[in-house]
């Protein structure tokens, strides 16, 4: 019953480190009173740490065929409800439908803590840190120069660092090694800290929507300058004016300009 051959076809690389998986729930800052949204359980390693903290864990599994194993596995929790097992793909589960239905009365927030395929991260952080019922934090293991990306730690900002940056506050919190994993990805990996999530530097969903609407167009062509390739996609709008209201160079790079520029010039934008 516990074996289970890993599906490439769904990114499967299971944790086997217990210092990693101690990392994660500490990055986590767990309480007993969290509700945590584990994505792909896989045989359950995280999972178990998890409901050692006596939070509620809701897990989210896509592959069928590790049910029954975690059904088996977590047959106690399960009764108890400390743990909810749900058929279901990370890209198509609606934390807003889930937490609107399960706690009706009062707005609850969640933690995301999990292992995530690593093909989809981008589109997972994407999802989840823009939904309307957003966790309040994220702990997520990806490739480490993923993670590397996301913080700038070169101070050169993209147009995912950009993404994440502007709802919550990234960190890289642990280096995880290539061998913590089973089957031994390529690439090492690392622990993302998400913390402070929100929509506070947002004035309204329009000014949300203008800046990635800006940011991509100024990350559209790597080798123009960000004013060159902005001022195509707003040829109505002078934005060397708005541009020079930041301080900003004509010639400057898209990946030199700060978050706070980026939202100063979005919420012009979006206010014209």
């Amino acid at each position: 019953m516990n074996f289970h051959t890993p599906k490439k076809s769904l990114g499967q690389n299971f944790l086997t480190s217990i210092p990693a998986r101690m990392k994660i729930i500490e990055a986590g800052d767990i309480v007993p009173t969290d509700t945590i949204l584990e994505i792909g359980p896989g045989k359950g390693f995280l999972t178990k740490g998890l409901l050692a903290s006596g939070a509620r864990i809701v897990a989210l599994e896509k592959d069928r065929d590790l049910l029954p194993l975690l059904s088996e596995t977590f047959s106690t929790e399960i009764a108890t409800q400390q743990l909810e097992l749900i058929k279901g793909d990370v890209l198509e589960f609606d934390p807003s439908v889930y937490f609107s239905t399960h706690y009706p009365l009062h707005a609850t927030r969640y933690k995301l803590i999990a292992n995530i395929p690593y093909y989809i991260t981008g589109a997972i952080l994407s999802r989840y840190l823009s939904s309307v019922t957003q966790p309040s934090c994220m702990v997520v293991l990806v490739q480490k120069e993923v993670a590397e990306r996301v913080c700038a730690r070169n101070n050169k900002e993209s147009l995912l660092s950009l993404s994440v940056k502007v709802y919550g506050e990234p960190k890289l919190y642990y280096k995880v090694s290539k061998g913590s994993f089973f089957p031994i990805p390529t690439v090492d990996s690392a622990v993302l800290q998400i913390k402070n999530i929100s929509k506070n530097n947002f004035a309204n969903q329009y000014h949300e929507a203008m800046f990635f609407k800006l940011i991509h167009a100024g990350f559209a062509h790597k080798r123009k300058f960000a004013l060159s390739n902005i001022k195509h996609v707003f040829p109505a709008v002078d934005i060397r004016l708005l541009f020079e209201k930041e301080s900003l160079s004509e010639k400057v790079r898209a990946e030199d300009v700060t978050l706070n520029a980026w939202l100063h010039i979005s919420l012009s934008l979006s206010t014209q």
